[in-house]
């Protein structure tokens, strides 16, 4: 990390820009990831509540990545940058989840089994379109924080606002 510091700046005349954050493609990966993210605790919720009398103790796990997916989409709508490797991590775990339970959905669609609330094959449906949406999650997070969302730049606010301090933050 590198800090420049000057006298002036203890008198508050320094002002924080991020400027890989007024980018037009900074932007729009943002709000894709917020959406993925939503969109992903969006399906979550309807699988949840459509097969609860079916999903046999993974309530708590799927309420789990709905708070989560939720809180995460709010922090990265506020640019919080080193949130996007969780995301993606919490992804691939939501994708692995899916892959396992899609097909599960499909044969329960038999006599013998308990019916939920949604037709089973919705509820497959739904669990199996979470795995292109969370590849598309995977991908747009690798790509918001490549885009170094974090980086700072510090200028004077004062008159002599021609002279730039630079103060570049990594992480």
């Amino acid at each position: 990390m590198l800090i420049v510091w000057s006298p002036s700046m203890a008198h508050g005349d320094a002002v924080i820009e991020h400027p890989n954050r007024d980018k037009a493609e900074s932007k729009s990966t943002k709000a894709v990831v917020v959406a993925l993210l939503l969109v992903g605790a969006a399906i979550v919720t309807i699988v949840t509540v459509g097969g609860w009398e079916t999903l046999s103790g993974a309530e708590a796990l799927q309420i789990g990545f709905i708070v989560v997916y939720v809180v995460l989409a709010f922090y990265i709508g506020r640019w919080r940058s080193g949130l996007l490797p969780v995301a993606a991590a919490l992804a691939i775990v939501l994708l692995i989840f899916a892959l396992i339970g899609g097909p599960q959905w499909f044969s329960r669609d038999k006599d013998g089994f308990a019916d939920p609330l949604l037709d089973e094959s919705i509820l497959g449906f739904l669990t199996l379109l979470l795995v292109p949406l969370q590849v598309l999650l995977i991908a747009f997070a690798a790509r918001g924080f490549s885009q170094r969302w974090s980086v700072e730049v510090g200028a004077r606010a004062a008159a002599g606002a021609g002279r730039r301090l630079t103060h570049r933050k990594t992480s």
